[in-house]
């Protein structure tokens, strides 16, 4: 039975292909089914090579090609030996395959129950929920190093481009992660003086060179990374952070003005509301505008 599996099933997927296109000649609307059918098997052979891609899955992948074109060729050729020996380790090589890789599959499961399952799918988050993640973990770091008075200043972007102090600095385009954060500014490492600038909930840049603000209204007390806070946010849209590395304390910059001394839940609160909030009202202000536009042309026109 085992020498006959690969024959029989290529036959019995034969007749229900010929079968199909009959079914298809005789009820038309069933080729929507046929296209949708196709193309979620494509799109899920696609994902699977995508997740393999530079893991030991890939490997399995390979092996598994191999193996049946092997077995394939062998029933060709009439290579009766060798087709019955590569075709009687089909049902065993099957959990073969499910204990060597278990510890992947293993992971494949567990996140059919977290928000993960929607990055196997391809279903990206939205803008909002990776900027608001991405400022949880900003103020995590900062946190971090306000507990050992770490002295750092961040900087991120808002709508006007900040690529000429990027380019002042070490490019480093990575994820955001307290970790990484925490490490650079850690004293006499070579990125920790300067700035860091957070641009698309991306780590653009690391070292960079702010403008110095010469407002009177900065006491002398601040060192220079709040005054370049304050002169990048009053030549920007930009939001600065800074930790001082003599008190600990946290102060934000933005529009020219140097808050001081802000709490953990007040800087979440605040970047929430400049970065989030208020650029999701502008965007809503924009759409109502155009709306506006469009009645009072439509009842011109009339």
């Amino acid at each position: 039975m085992n020498e006959n599996f690969l024959v029989s099933t290529i036959d019995g997927w034969g007749i229900g292909f010929s079968d199909y296109i009959n079914i298809l000649k005789n009820q038309p609307l069933r080729l929507v089914s046929l296209i949708l059918d196709l193309a979620i098997v494509v799109y899920v052979i696609v994902k699977i090579f995508k997740l393999a891609k530079d893991s030991r899955v890939m490997q399995l992948i390979k092996g598994i090609a191999f193996f049946i074109i092997l077995a394939w060729a062998s029933g060709v050729l009439h290579l009766d030996i060798v087709h019955s020996v590569l075709t009687a380790f089909l049902p065993s090589g099957v959990i073969a395959l499910i204990i060597i890789f278990q510890p992947e599959l293993r992971r494949a499961l567990e996140q059919l129950g977290t928000n993960k399952l929607t990055n196997i799918f391809g279903i990206e988050k939205s803008i909002e929920t990776k900027t608001r993640e991405a400022i949880y973990m900003i103020s995590i770091a900062v946190q971090e190093m306000a507990k050992t008075k770490t002295g750092a200043l961040i900087v991120i972007q808002r709508d006007i481009s900040l690529s000429d102090i990027i380019n002042t600095g070490i490019k480093i385009d990575s994820e955001i992660s307290p970790q990484l954060l925490v490490n650079i500014f850690v004293p006499n490492t070579p990125l920790h003086d300067g700035a860091v600038i957070i641009r698309n909930n991306k780590i653009a840049a690391a070292a960079t060179i702010l403008p110095l603000s010469n407002s009177n209204d900065i006491s002398k007390d601040l060192g220079t990374r709040h005054r370049a806070a304050v002169g990048v946010s009053k030549e920007t849209d930009a939001i600065a952070i800074v930790v001082s590395e003599e008190s600990g304390k946290i102060s934000i910059a933005k529009d020219g003005t140097l808050i001081a001394d802000v709490s953990e839940d007040s800087l979440k609160r605040i970047l929430i509301k400049n970065i989030i909030t208020n650029r999701l009202e502008n965007i809503d202000k924009k759409r109502i505008d155009k709306l506006k536009k469009l009645r009072k042309k439509q009842e011109n026109k009339e």
